[in-house]
């Protein structure tokens, strides 16, 4: 750690202006749970730290119609904000699951994306709501699909001048939606696999379907091929039993410390299975 650089910036300018001069010397920090364990762990080792937790990137208000959040926004400030209660209670539900109250009191939602983990909690309700994210730097501002933003594992296609600014989630009418996480433990543990669903439903129809999972591939993935199984037909056991088994080709999961791959790919179907029940109920 000797010798290295910590710079705040100031406002989201200021900070665009320094990563635009560091580059990939520079690494964003909020709370650090992530980043300063590679560090400690000799893993990585930036130029400098550049702290963003007082460039006006904590917010959560909506916009236009949607629901757009600060990347500096604390895992505990998604849990305390009653817009997300309001809107978007699996969230809540997400977040409440990801490590221990001391962490969440510092982790922010961008640094969790940032990190890209294949098992990152927050990238799995994201990518099932449709969001996106607002990526900026210098050169000017791009919009991103949840979904296009993953590389693969610890790797994002953030440019090294750009920084994430926000994330913005449109909000559905008539959306029913279940998540379910499988760890080695119920409470400060690492998903095994886990699983949201998102169904339009209108008349017992669904509409429009969007099935994320986690912690099964290189990054987290949407099942696009058997969500769109379930578009316009009625959710009733014979098709939610179809649709799950087209879960294992279109995942990838690894045997590691967590779980093996068998156990990812018969998790991987069985939780799907069970939250597409829970919707067509």
């Amino acid at each position: 750690m000797e010798g290295k650089k910590f710079i705040k910036g100031k406002n989201v300018q200021e900070v665009i202006a320094l990563k635009s001069k560091y580059g990939q010397k520079a690494k964003i920090i909020v709370g650090g749970t992530d980043v300063m364990v590679r560090v400690n762990s000799l893993m990585e080792s930036p130029e400098c730290f550049l702290y963003i937790g007082e460039a006006g990137l904590k917010y959560i208000e909506k916009k236009n119609g949607d629901i757009v959040i600060g990347a500096a926004t604390t895992l505990s400030g998604i849990l305390k904000s009653d817009l997300i209660e309001a809107e978007l209670p699996v969230m809540k539900t997400v977040v409440s699951q990801i490590a221990s109250t001391a962490i969440r009191n510092t982790a922010s939602i961008g640094g969790n994306l940032c990190n890209a983990s294949p098992a990152a909690d927050t990238a799995v309700p994201l990518m099932a709501f449709d969001a996106k994210v607002v990526l900026v730097s210098e050169r000017g501002d791009r919009t991103v699909a949840m979904d296009e933003f993953f590389v693969g594992p610890g790797k994002t296609i953030l440019e090294d001048d750009e920084i994430l600014k926000e994330i913005v989630i449109p909000v559905k009418e008539n959306v029913v939606v279940a998540y379910k996480k499988l760890g080695r433990r119920k409470a400060e543990s690492l998903s095994v696999v886990s699983v949201c669903i998102a169904v339009v439903k209108e008349n017992g129809i669904c509409k429009e379907a969007k099935i994320a999972l986690g912690a099964v591939a290189p990054r987290p993935v949407l099942a696009s091929k058997a969500a769109m199984f379930l578009q316009g037909k009625a959710l009733d056991d014979a098709l939610i039993e179809q649709a799950s088994e087209q879960i294992e080709p279109e995942i990838s999961p690894i045997d590691d410390q967590r779980g093996t791959r068998y156990i990812r790919i018969r998790s991987s179907k069985t939780i799907v299975k069970n939250l597409l029940k829970e919707i067509g109920k």
